[in-house]
């Protein structure tokens, strides 16, 4: 029986009026069947994954690469990093997340998207993000496309004009990561729609930009006095602080691509986790028996040659795979780095041998270890009894090789039309920080 007092409150049109209130916005009115629902923990969990993806790049791989290279070009070498974040971001929000991921052919997306024009800070968008607002899948796809082609300034450091950089990187990140995004994650893109598994970025970031940095190391040509003359890094201090940072700012490139604060998650972050860390120790192993001492520079390349290695694979596969995966990258890794100077190109930094050859491996290594008992989303690999799924992953490789090679061989060249890619011999001799920047690293008093 409800009490005097509850109906003589129920009699009041005030009282009425704000229960109705209430109830229209409360959570069970809100959900409406066959709309995806906003999540609060998803959507935190995604914008905290953009914020770390995003330290990956600076400070994470400016310092990185800029320990790694001599004390005169530092400050150019940690300009790249810096400048890209904000050239391409703007570049996402204008267009190139459009590009990338609006619905359009197999092959681009369509303007629809340009300047973020329906894409919700408040809905999700079901196709891509079923539990986050589409700007927060944006904004985290964003800090993906400003990392890949601060990973190619690694191969041309200490040589390339700043001019040519930013020209260059424009076109790259319109012409062919935007293009190649949408082919492996846009819904109708032709890799996504043959079935490629890629879970974070192994053909899309790793491969497209160690490929793009071979084309870029033999247009530009080698550093003045490479291979004759020592150039030995400045500051592997520095190099291994930003080792640091990008194995923690890996967790939010792979672990956040599950979208949500999930099992898969949790998945991923165990992979990518033991695949940095077998990575890191087979390295090592492999230095010390060929040259006969471990180094903290073979450590920190290690553990990154593993993050990128398990980085496809890492929402496919489970805690042993991830350990065979980094463990084969760590030795593949340093053998192919080794192999630079048979070659007779000048990778500065090893972005081919780490990026592009890692991310060869990682990439088939998904079609070999990848099951669906892992990821229902996925498919299982060859060592679960579907050969072709290999088959899709090796297409997916040779297209992405051939793709961003030649298309990048293309931007060079219009690039060094217009603007000349290289420094001359005077500026590059007295180093790009005080010929580009007029500006010098360290201050020494007399």
């Amino acid at each position: 029986m409800v009490p005097k007092s509850i109906r003589s409150l129920a009699r009041n049109p005030v009282v009425l009026s704000v229960a109705l209130c209430l109830a229209l916005v409360s959570p069970a009115s809100a959900a409406v069947p066959g709309v995806s629902k906003f999540d609060g923990a998803d959507t935190a969990w995604l914008l905290l994954s953009a914020a770390l993806v995003l330290m990956m790049t600076i400070p994470g791989l400016a310092l990185f690469y800029g320990g790694m290279v001599r004390r005169k070009n530092v400050l150019s070498t940690l300009m790249q990093s810096f400048i890209l974040v904000a050239i391409v971001s703007i570049q996402w929000v204008l267009f190139g997340y459009s590009l990338a991921f609006a619905p359009g052919s197999a092959l681009v997306g369509a303007l629809s998207w340009a300047g973020l024009h329906g894409v919700s800070a408040a809905q999700p968008y079901p196709a891509y993000s079923a539990t986050v607002p589409h700007q927060a899948f944006m904004i985290y796809q964003c800090m993906f496309a400003v990392i890949t082609p601060a990973l190619i300034t690694g191969a041309i450091a200490e040589r390339m004009s700043f001019k040519g950089f930013l020209v260059f990187s424009i076109l790259w990140i319109t012409l062919i990561y935007d293009p190649l995004a949408h082919w492996v994650w846009g819904v109708d893109g032709w890799i996504h729609q043959m079935g490629a598994l890629d879970f974070a970025g192994g053909t899309v970031v790793h491969i497209s930009s160690g490929i793009a940095a071979l084309a870029a190391a033999l247009m530009v040509g080698k550093r003045r006095g490479y291979p004759q003359e020592p150039m030995q890094p400045h500051n592997l201090t520095m190099t291994v602080t930003g080792a640091g940072l990008l194995w923690v700012g890996w967790f939010g490139f792979n672990a956040g691509s599950s979208l949500a604060a999930n099992g898969l998650a949790v998945s991923a972050f165990v992979a990518t986790h033991l695949g940095a860390s077998a990575a890191a120790l087979t390295w090592v192993a492999a230095e010390w028996w060929i040259g006969g001492k471990p180094t903290v520079l073979g450590a920190a390349s290690g553990a990154v040659a593993g993050l990128v290695a398990i980085t496809p694979a890492s929402g496919y596969v489970g805690p042993v795979p991830a350990l065979i995966i980094g463990a084969v990258a760590g030795a593949l890794c340093y053998s192919a780095c080794r192999m630079k100077s048979r070659f007779g190109y000048d990778d500065a930094l090893d972005v081919v041998g780490v990026h592009a050859v890692g991310g060869i491996w990682g990439a088939l290594a998904t079609g070999l270890f990848a099951s669906v008992l892992v990821n229902a989303a996925g498919a299982d690999g060859l060592f679960y009894g579907n050969p072709r799924q290999l088959f899709v992953q090796a297409t997916a490789v040779v297209a992405s090789i051939a793709f961003s090679f030649i298309g990048s061989m293309i931007l060079l060249k219009v690039t060094d039309a217009l603007v000349g890619l290289r420094v001359v011999n005077e500026s590059e001799q007295v180093g790009l920080d005080l010929s580009e920047h007029e500006e010098a690293a360290y201050a020494f008093e007399a």
